[in-house]
């Protein structure tokens, strides 16, 4: 394992360092020189070498976001951090180091050859995003459980495996384990592995696997259904509708209410709570399915908005291609006869003649840019308002669901006020014939009492129907304002990035008219 160098300070990853190392690497001849002159980014940078630099902190490496190898092997990393922004991280090294624990590597997705021999792991895992791994060496450890081995089946593309000089490396069954549990492997501990030994290790663990094969099954089949199921919740609360296709809104009433619960047991209250709530649940599948029916309107609307502004951005764009390419074919033809000829004033004409053209093809593509402007700021205009109209339109229905869940809860506060106070007259009179649990004929001291109760049990229904109302209205609205400031900010993005490149274009040229020498051409 590494040791701290007695004859060399820990040293930080800063930027001289780092400029340092890209200098190093760079070509060395002119080229190199160069752009050490001008300077190198450190996002072009595809490879970094940082080995035998006694780095104890990996630190500032979030400007290589391009970077695909990244050596740091052979220093005294106690922790695998700072890798976060390497993306694009294709090969890491990170053997002979002072690594005790796998951790810090859930961004690089594209990672496929990863080493930490030699250093203080005593366990696999935390590995999970890299779902291209290849190569993995992790010899030279203090890996001592083979059920380690287990958890590398997820990894799929997994073909080189490394774990010599860990403790479990000595255990007799060592090689027979890995070949059974990772079947697709194709080398361990750089060698090949034989068919032979494939097929041997196969037979010996086969009860084994197949039983592990049945659990993964078994659990593929859990997330598959776990994963369907958010998807599901997305698409409906893509809808602002989640929660809405069941008895959810209505158990969430009761979840706080402690006086309401203690209420449901009253003679006749469960019959009549059956009731309300299965009248409340039909009218909160009616706002879902409502919900569902108007996203699918919305999203059509909107798909159809998309498809009109690329049509008529493309169709813009064919008409300025051939603008240009007949402007083209005739300055070329142009030049070529400016080259040809020998006349001064002939010249000068010429090119005042190339130079109205040039003037005429920015006026020609400057219009067609304002008759887009135009187009799409109709097309979006109209978008907007048909968007706001469907948007205003689902919050006036489904506020007028949500008023009759308030008018079903009302109906059962009355009713269930009415069944409290003629409880609380037999209870005074002693009629009452059924036991009342302590805590519910504890509220029924007085009239007073009683009465707050049924009062609180309504007012908690309420806020939480006026709540889910105020969710889903505000969500909407917030959807749709972003939505429609978002296609105006395009739109203006779009204009400026075409004039843009209309006046540069238009400036090459007419610099290139501008530049031509009289004397090299009369030469």
């Amino acid at each position: 394992m590494n040791r701290l160098c007695d004859s060399m300070e820990p040293k930080v990853m800063d930027d001289d360092m780092l400029k340092l190392a890209v200098g190093e690497q760079g070509p060395q001849e002119e080229a190199g020189q160069l752009a050490k002159q001008e300077g190198i980014l450190f996002k072009d940078v595809l490879s970094l070498q940082l080995d035998f630099r006694n780095i104890l902190r990996i630190d500032n490496l979030w400007q290589f976001e391009n970077l695909r190898k990244l050596q740091l092997d052979n220093n005294i990393i106690e922790k695998i951090e700072g890798l976060e922004n390497l993306t694009h991280l294709v090969w890491l090294d990170l053997s002979f180091n002072n690594i005790e624990t796998i951790e810090g590597l859930d961004t690089l997705v594209n990672l496929e050859d990863l080493s930490l021999f030699n250093n203080r792991i005593s366990k696999i895992d935390s590995l999970d995003a890299l779902i291209k791994l290849q190569v993995l060496s992790l010899g030279n450890n203090q890996i001592d459980n083979m059920m380690n081995i287990v958890y590398l089946r997820r990894f799929k593309c997994l073909r080189t495996l490394s774990l010599s000089g860990n403790p479990i490396s000595e255990a007799e069954d060592y090689k027979m384990f890995i070949c059974a549990y990772l079947p697709d492997l194709v080398y361990l501990d750089f060698r090949r592995i034989d068919d032979h030994t494939k097929e041997l290790a196969e037979a010996k663990h086969q009860y084994s696997i197949d039983e592990l094969k049945h659990r993964e099954n078994l659990m593929q089949v859990r997330l598959q259904d776990e994963r369907a199921r958010q998807e599901e919740l997305e698409k409906h609360k893509t809808a602002f509708v989640e929660h809405l296709n069941g008895s959810f809104l209505f158990d969430s009433m009761y979840a706080e209410d402690s006086e309401g619960n203690k209420l449901s047991y009253l003679p006749g209250v469960s019959e009549l709570l059956e009731a309300y709530k299965d009248k409340f649940v039909i009218i909160c599948v009616n706002i879902f399915e409502y919900g569902l029916k108007q996203q699918e309107k919305r999203k059509i609307e909107l798909d159809t908005f998309s498809e009109c502004v690329h049509e008529a951005i493309q169709e813009n764009q064919e008409q300025g291609k051939c603008k240009i390419a007949q402007f083209e074919e005739k300055h070329l033809s142009s030049l070529s006869a400016i080259q040809e000829e020998s006349e001064l004033p002939n010249i000068e004409k010429m090119i005042l003649e190339c130079s109205a053209d040039v003037s005429e093809l920015f006026n020609e593509l400057m219009m067609l840019e304002m008759q887009l402007v135009e187009q799409l700021e109709e097309t979006i205009n109209m978008f907007e308002r048909n968007i706001v109209d469907m948007v205003g339109l689902f919050i006036e229905n489904v506020q007028s669901l949500m008023a009759q869940c308030r008018d079903l809860e009302n109906h059962h506060h009355e009713k269930l006020l009415e069944i409290s106070i003629s409880t609380l007259e037999k209870i005074v009179k002693g009629d009452l014939d059924e036991d009342l649990p302590d805590d519910l004929r504890a509220l029924f001291v007085d009239k007073d009492t009683i009465v707050n109760a049924v009062g609180a049990s309504h007012d908690i229904h309420l806020l939480k129907i006026d709540n889910r109302e105020d969710e889903l209205v505000t969500r909407i609205n917030s959807w749709c304002t972003r939505l429609v400031d978002k296609i105006h900010k395009d739109e203006i993005m779009r204009n400026r990035k075409r004039v843009k490149e209309i006046n540069q274009y238009i400036d090459h040229m007419q610099s290139e008219l501008d530049n031509l020498e009289y004397s090299d051409i009369l030469d």
